[in-house]
């Protein structure tokens, strides 16, 4: 066993003993442990000294080492004559990201970047400022160290829909061998046998081996509901309740990182800096070609140059960011930043996200549900430690998923969900650490008004997702300093068709409590109003419409920002080989791309436009 692990198996131990439920002090304690393993947990030693990047040049330059850029990055260094610098700004994961539960303690030790929306009225009303929590993952491996590594692909439908926009060759028949070509879902599984995956790629994905007891009642009570379960999601028929399909690789997280750059960081043509803050892509105003960036490492501002491309792969939040510092973007939006405009162009519009709403909870009568003191326990440490099963493999606390349609789906495609329910077997009335409540940026005061008289109760949660928005929200720089956080408008909800639907996939919640699946563990929902909605009718349309402008969350879903189109498109930022439009030498590959959000969870989606982006570019060089 190693130190970190030892180490992590004493300490989770003491506080254990030593934290009462419900105090504030196990969050803030577990954290202060956490930041104390990642600053003794080994990380792997890049090939070359930090000097060694100063004033130098590489065929291919990447920005970012998350779920895109992890996958160009291998995918480029293939071609032995080709070399490529990989850059990211935050530092490399550790043991104590492993572990697939312990997602929400992970975002206050340094691997997120912070980042909450601009205040909106109508939405995130409970959170701290009225500003919504929007994590970001900064660390090789990006987001995809942070999240909740659900893996789902959305439907035929959406990707059809792209080519129809005129993004060809981004059809379903297009983009399904390079999902199938990213995955592994082991030999031995029966998805192996399917059509619709694949065997033998990087990325590892797995149904979670450990289930609560209230797992298989989540799957009768779809089968109640008149739905198929289990069902694969990712399958020509998506409708229906099933377990989680997870990024996890026995018991533990398959980041980005982990699966396409950990297995070929010894490569002699790829070079990796960490910690390294791109601050501008260097663009001749009068070629149009973009040469290079300008990153700071270790307080010393660095130029390092691209013979062939600059490929950003920052994510949807970042890489708008990063263009209209380096002059691309809205030109009137650049010349009030004082930024000299090179390029015209809608950076930063289009800004689309799967808002949800984490407030649902239901109490049950039986022990058969996540309460975070209970998992305490030393047993369960030790079972993951040692064995690497038991409770802390759930990915994020997601056991089962469900995708159904409301009564405001497209009547033409009845087959396609509007609307998805991630089932979790434990609730807020379990985060007696409050490391879950922190995660959604719930204001404390509301918080315990609705949830604290039910500490510790047993509950389960189900959370609805807007899978189809009409909304769009939009980024601005806040100003010209790339170090100062751009403004996010989530505008969420601001499409009233949207709030609609969502409140139909509340009432659907619901109604999974109320089956009679369920109600052999006597569950209800819990029966506090929300403060700021008691005027209405516990349970009625009002009083949801109000709720969901109280409760507004999402799931790290943000995409769009720099809009993938043909040249018809006033709107496209990138055409359908991904390059910028108007600069040479210089591509996106990331979730910002996307031109309307899929009915899925867009990390998977991101790994299979780095494949795709990937042969693109060995097409145009090669």
């Amino acid at each position: 066993m190693s130190l970190v692990r030892t180490l992590w198996l004493v300490a989770v131990f003491a506080l254990t003993l030593s934290i009462q439920p419900g105090h504030g002090m196990a969050y803030t304690v577990f954290t202060a442990v956490l930041k104390y393993y990642r600053s003794i947990a080994p990380e792997p030693v890049d090939a070359v000294p930090d000097a060694a990047y100063f004033e130098r040049q590489y065929d291919f330059i990447v920005v970012g080492a998350g779920s895109g850029g992890s996958v160009v990055a291998n995918r480029l260094t293939e071609v032995r004559g080709w070399t490529v610098l990989l850059l990211e700004a935050g530092g490399e994961e550790n043991e104590l990201t492993d572990v697939p539960l312990l997602v929400s303690y992970l975002l206050d030790i340094g691997y997120d970047w912070g980042y909450r929306t601009e205040p909106q009225e109508g939405i995130c009303g409970a959170m701290k400022d009225r500003r919504c929590r929007w994590p970001r993952g900064k660390a090789m491996g990006g987001t995809s160290v942070i999240n909740y590594m659900v893996y789902t692909r959305g439907v035929s439908e959406d990707y059809d829909n792209w080519e129809r926009l005129g993004n060809h060759g981004w059809s379903y028949a297009d983009v399904l061998p390079y999902f199938k070509k990213s995955e592994d879902v082991g030999k031995t599984t029966p998805l192996a046998a399917s059509p619709y995956h694949g065997v033998g790629g990087y990325l590892k994905v797995q149904e979670p081996t450990w289930k609560t007891p209230l797992g298989p009642v989540f799957l009768r009570a779809g089968r109640e509901l008149g739905y198929q379960a289990p069902v694969d999601h990712n399958g020509p028929q998506p409708l229906g309740f099933s377990y989680v399909l997870a990024n996890t690789d026995r018991g533990t997280r398959c980041s980005a990182s982990k699966a396409f750059l950990r297995p070929i960081r010894k490569r002699r043509n790829l070079t990796v800096t960490k910690k390294s803050f791109v601050t501008k892509v260097l663009i001749d105003p009068n070629t149009k070609r973009a040469y290079g960036v300008k990153f700071v490492k270790n307080k010393r501002t660095v130029t390092v140059f691209a013979r062939k491309e600059v490929i950003l792969s920052a994510g949807a939040l970042n890489t708008p960011q990063l263009l209209m510092l380096s002059g691309v973007g809205p030109a009137d939006h650049l010349t009030e930043m004082g930024i000299p405009v090179i390029k015209d162009l809608k950076v930063g519009y289009n800004l689309q996200d799967h808002v949800s709403m984490a407030g649902l909870v239901f109490l049950v009568n039986q022990t058969v549900t996540i309460v975070e003191s209970r998992y305490r326990h030393p047993k369960y440490f030790l079972q993951y430690a040692i064995d690497g099963m038991g409770p802390y493999t759930i990915p994020g606390g997601a056991e089962a998923v469900a995708f159904t349609t409301t009564r405001y789906s497209d009547n033409s495609t009845a087959s396609v969900p509007d609307m998805e329910l991630v089932f979790g077997p434990g609730a807020l009335t379990g985060d007696t650490g409050g490391s879950l409540h922190r995660l959604l940026g719930m204001d404390d005061e509301f918080f315990e008004r609705v949830y604290g008289a039910y500490s510790g109760r047993d509950a389960w949660g189900l959370v609805p997702i807007l899978l189809r928005p009409k909304s769009r929200g939009r980024i601005k720089l806040r100003s010209a300093n790339p170090f100062q956080f751009p403004m996010f408008y989530a505008g969420y909800l601001t499409d009233p068709v949207d709030r609609k639907v969502l409140i139909e996939g509340i009432k659907q919640a619901v109604a999974v409590s109320e089956t009679n699946a369920f109600q052999k563990y006597g569950s209800k929902l819990l029966p506090v109003p929300f403060p700021g909605c008691e005027h209405e009718e516990f349970g009625s349309d009002a009083y949801w419409w109000c709720a969901t402008g109280l409760v507004s969350t999402n799931l790290h879903h943000q995409v769009g920002t720099c809009k993938m189109g043909p040249d018809s498109d006033p709107d496209a930022v990138v055409d359908p080989k991904l390059r910028v439009r108007g600069i040479k030498g210089l591509r996106v590959v990331d979730a910002s791309i996307m031109p309307v959000i899929p009915a899925g969870h867009t990390n998977s989606m991101v790994y299979m436009i780095g494949e795709k982006a990937s042969d693109m570019i060995k097409e145009n060089w090669l």
